[in-house]
C-alpha cells in the first residue's frame, strides 16, 4: 500500500474546519477530494470496475448516497493499491429493517463484543459464546451477533441445526475435527486475490480444500439447511488443490524469489536448468578433493561467502605450499584465501544460473497463484458456509455444556423466559451460584375471555425495584441478551422460553459523562432515553435503569414517572424500567399493562442477605445505607445516614400525592390525568 502524505494527515486531538464533528478525534486522518464522491463520477467508476450496464441489477440504481460512497471507495483502492489489483466481489444491498436493530450504546451496555469496564473480549458475550474453531468461524459469530435476524425462517433454520448438533454428538465431533483441519480461507483467498499470498499460503489453501469432500461426506448424515449447504461442494476446488500440491513442495520458504517452491517434474526448462546447476555445484565439491591430491595439503577447503564469493582457504602454516596459480584473495588470522581463474569463471556461471533458476520458479509460482485467483469468488462462498457451520457447531457445545434450550418463536409480542439466566455471569461464577429467574411480557393480542391469564401475567411494562447491589442490572441485561441470541439463532440459557420477535432493543444502562462534546451526565442520559422514546415501537425491547438518578430527586422522579407512562400506555412496547423511585408502583394501579416487580432480600437483626429472586410485588426499601456498610463507610456516616433517612420518611408526602384522585385506567384508550405530586400537607 502506498504510504500517506504525513506531513497533511490530522494526527489525533488536531481540527480542522472540513472534519465533520462526528468523527472521534482518538484517530489520523487523511483529507481527500470530494470529486471521486460525486454522482458523476462514482457511478461510471462502479459500472466500469464490476462490468455492468445498470445498477439496477444490484439494488444501487435509486440510492444515490450508496452510489457515491461506493464509488469514492474505489477511487481509494485505486490510488493506494496501484501494485495489487485486488478483485472484488459485487456489491449487496441491505437496510437496517433487514436485522434487530441495536444500537451501539445498547451493544456497549450488552457487552456484546467487549466489555464496559476494561474495552477486553475477557467477560463479554462473545468470550462466553465463542467455540469455533476457525477464525472466519470467530468472525462469523461477532457478526451474527451484531447483526440479529428478523426472519422467523432464517431463525429456525439456525436452530434446526443446532437441534441436530445437540441430539448428533457423534456428527458434531466429526465435523469439529475437520475444521480444526481448515485454515483461514477467507483470509487465504484475500491474498491470493490481491498477490500477496506466499508459497505457504497456497499450500496452505490446498490443504483447507484438501478436506472439504471429508466435511461433504460427513455433512451428508445431517438433514438441517446448513448441513444440506455443504453436501455438494464444487468438485473444481478438488483439481486446484491438487495442482497446488503436485506443483509446490511440501514446506516451502516464505521468501518467494530464493528458489526452492516448485517440485521436480513440472517444468522441463526448470529441469534442465537445476540440472546445470546440480554439475556445477558438484564440481566445486570435486575441486577441494582435487586441489587436495595436486597441493598435498590435507587440510585445504573450498569456502563461499556473499562477499568474497568463492574462495580457496589454506592454514597460515601451509600457505608456502599454495602453487604459484592461486592469486591470493584475502588475509585473516589463522589463513589465506586464494582464488584461480578457472574458479572465478566457474562462479560466474554459477551464480548466475542461480538468479535464472529463482526467477524461473517465481515465475512459475506467480502464474499458478494467478490461475487458483480464478476460484477466489468460489472460495468465497465455500468459506461462509464453512464459517457458518463452525459457528453453529460451536453454539452447539455452549448449549450442551450450560444446558441451554431451544427457544420457541412465536407470532405477536409474547416474551416469557422460564428460569432464564445471564450467560456471562453464569459462566464467570462456580456451577449452580447463578439464581434464574423468570420473566413475561407483552401483552397478549389473541387473548380471550376465558384465558386464564389476567392482564398482570403479561404486562407491557415492569417497574422492578429492589435494593442496590440486589442484580436489577444483571436481570435487565440478561433479558436483553437472550433475546439478542434467540434472534441469532442461539439456543438461550434458561429451562424453557416463547419468544416473538423484537424489531429492536434498548437499553439505558449506567451514565458517563461526555466532556469532548460538553455533556453532562445527566444530559447523556436524556439524549439517550430521548433517542429510545422517538424510535420505540410495541415490537422493541426496552430495558431501562435507575432513569432521573442524575438530577434533583423531585425532578428525577418526575421524569422517570413521565417516561415510564409513555412507554406503557403510547408506545407500549415490553419494558422493563428498574428504579430506586418506590412511587412508580402507583403506575401499576393505574394501567393495567404495567406489573409491579421486586428483587427479594431477606433482613437480619444485623445485616441483610441478597436472594437475587425477582418476584411480583413492590418494593419499600433501597437497602443503600446498608450497601454503603459493606462498602466499608465510617460507622459515624452510616449512623447519622439512618438519622436523616428517618427524618425523610416522616415527611415526604410524595405518595399520598400520586395516589389522591388517581382512578384506573386502561392504557390503550385513556389518557393520564396530570397528577400534582407536590401538593402542601394541609391541601390533603
Amino acid at each position: 500500500m502506498n504510504a500517506p502524505d504525513i506531513s497533511k494527515m490530522l494526527k489525533p486531538g488536531e481540527n480542522d474546519q472540513e472534519l465533520p464533528e462526528c468523527l472521534p478525534r482518538c484517530f489520523c486522518y487523511s483529507l481527500r477530494s470530494q470529486k471521486p464522491f460525486s454522482l458523476g463520477e462514482a457511478r461510471p467508476r462502479i459500472l466500469q470496475q464490476f462490468q455492468l450496464k445498470s445498477l439496477e441489477g444490484i439494488g444501487c440504481e435509486h440510492l444515490p448516497l450508496s452510489v457515491r460512497a461506493a464509488g469514492g471507495l474505489l477511487e481509494y483502492l485505486e490510488d493506494t493499491q496501484k501494485d495489487h489489483i485486488t478483485p472484488l466481489q459485487r456489491p449487496r444491498t441491505y437496510t437496517l429493517s433487514d436485522y434487530l436493530v441495536v444500537d451501539h450504546q445498547s451493544r456497549r451496555n450488552l457487552e456484546i463484543t467487549t466489555t464496559v469496564r476494561d474495552n477486553t473480549l475477557y467477560g463479554s458475550l462473545l468470550w462466553a459464546l465463542d467455540k469455533t474453531n476457525t477464525p472466519m468461524g470467530s468472525r462469523a459469530l461477532r457478526r451474527w451477533l451484531l447483526q440479529p435476524l428478523l426472519d422467523l425462517k432464517g431463525i429456525r433454520a439456525r436452530h434446526d441445526t443446532i437441534q441436530e448438533f445437540v441430539n448428533n454428538h457423534e456428527l458434531r465431533q466429526d465435523i469439529q475435527q475437520i475444521l480444526r483441519q481448515i485454515y483461514d480461507l477467507e483470509r487465504l483467498t484475500g491474498r491470493v486475490g490481491n498477490s500477496t499470498a506466499n508459497a505457504k499460503d497456497l499450500v496452505s489453501l490446498a490443504d483447507s480444500l484438501t478436506k472439504l469432500p471429508q466435511l461433504a461426506t460427513v455433512a451428508e448424515q445431517g438433514k438441517s439447511p446448513y448441513l444440506k449447504a455443504l453436501q455438494n461442494l464444487p468438485k473444481s476446488l478438488e483439481k486446484i488443490a491438487e495442482k497446488i500440491i503436485n506443483s509446490l513442495v511440501e514446506s516451502p520458504p516464505i521468501a518467494l524469489k530464493e528458489g526452492g517452491l516448485i517440485r521436480s517434474g513440472i517444468d522441463a526448462n526448470l529441469d534442465e536448468m537445476r540440472s546445470l546447476a546440480e554439475d556445477d555445484n558438484q564440481w566445486v565439491i570435486n575441486l577441494e578433493v582435487k586441489e587436495r591430491e595436486r597441493t598435498g595439503i590435507p587440510t585445504l577447503k573450498v569456502g563461499y561467502n556473499k562477499t568474497f564469493g568463492y574462495y580457496i582457504s589454506i592454514s597460515r602454516g601451509k600457505a608456502e605450499l599454495a602453487p604459484d596459480d592461486y592469486i591470493r584473495k584475502q588475509t585473516l588470522t589463522n589463513e589465506e584465501r586464494y582464488i584461480t581463474p578457472e574458479l572465478k569463471e566457474r562462479e560466474v556461471r554459477i551464480l548466475t544460473a542461480k538468479e535464472d533458476l529463482n526467477q524461473t520458479e517465481y515465475d512459475l509460482f506467480v502464474k499458478l497463484r494467478s490461475e487458483v485467483g480464478e476460484y477466489i469468488d468460489t472460495i468465497r462462498n465455500v468459506s461462509k458456509a464453512v464459517a457458518a457451520i463452525d459457528v453453529l457447531c460451536g453454539l452447539a457445545e455452549v448449549a450442551i455444556r450450560q444446558s441451554y434450550c431451544r427457544p420457541e418463536m412465536v407470532e405477536g409480542r409474547e416474551l416469557k423466559i422460564v428460569e432464564g439466566r445471564h450467560p456471562v455471569v453464569e459462566k464467570l461464577l462456580p456451577p449452580g451460584f447463578f439464581v434464574p429467574n423468570t420473566a413475561q411480557l407483552g401483552s397478549r393480542e389473541d387473548q380471550s375471555e376465558n384465558d386464564e391469564l389476567t392482564p398482570y401475567s403479561y404486562p407491557d411494562l415492569i417497574i422492578l425495584t429492589g435494593p442496590n447491589a440486589s442484580g436489577k442490572s444483571c436481570y435487565l441485561r440478561q433479558i436483553g441478551l437472550i433475546q439478542l441470541l434467540a434472534q441469532t439463532g442461539s439456543f438461550i440459557p434458561a429451562t424453557s422460553a416463547q419468544l416473538s420477535l423484537c424489531d429492536r432493543i434498548f437499553t439505558r444502562v449506567g451514565a458517563v459523562d461526555d466532556l469532548a462534546t460538553g455533556q453532562s451526565t445527566f444530559m447523556v442520559e436524556m439524549n439517550e432515553t430521548a433517542n429510545i422514546l422517538n424510535h420505540a415501537s410495541n415490537k422493541s425491547l426496552v430495558l431501562l435503569d435507575e432513569i432521573g438518578r442524575g438530577t434533583a430527586t423531585f425532578d428525577g422522579l418526575s421524569i422517570a414517572w413521565s417516561v415510564a407512562e409513555y412507554l406503557a400506555a403510547e408506545i407500549q412496547a415490553k419494558t422493563i424500567f428498574a428504579t430506586h423511585y418506590h412511587e412508580l408502583n402507583e403506575l401499576a394501579s393505574i394501567l393495567e399493562n404495567v406489573a409491579n416487580y421486586q428483587v427479594t432480600v431477606k433482613e437480619l437483626p444485623d445485616k441483610i442477605v441478597f436472594l437475587h429472586q425477582v418476584q411480583p410485588g413492590g418494593a419499600d426499601k433501597s437497602y443503600g445505607i446498608e450497601a454503603g456498610r459493606l462498602a466499608g463507610l465510617p460507622d459515624v456516616v452510616i449512623q447519622r445516614a439512618r438519622q436523616v433517612m428517618r427524618q425523610i420518611e416522616q415527611h415526604s408526602k410524595i405518595a399520598i400525592g400520586l395516589r389522591k384522585g388517581i382512578k384506573k385506567q386502561n392504557s390503550k384508550t385513556a389518557s393520564i390525568e396530570q397528577l400534582d405530586i407536590f401538593e402542601t400537607e394541609e391541601e390533603f
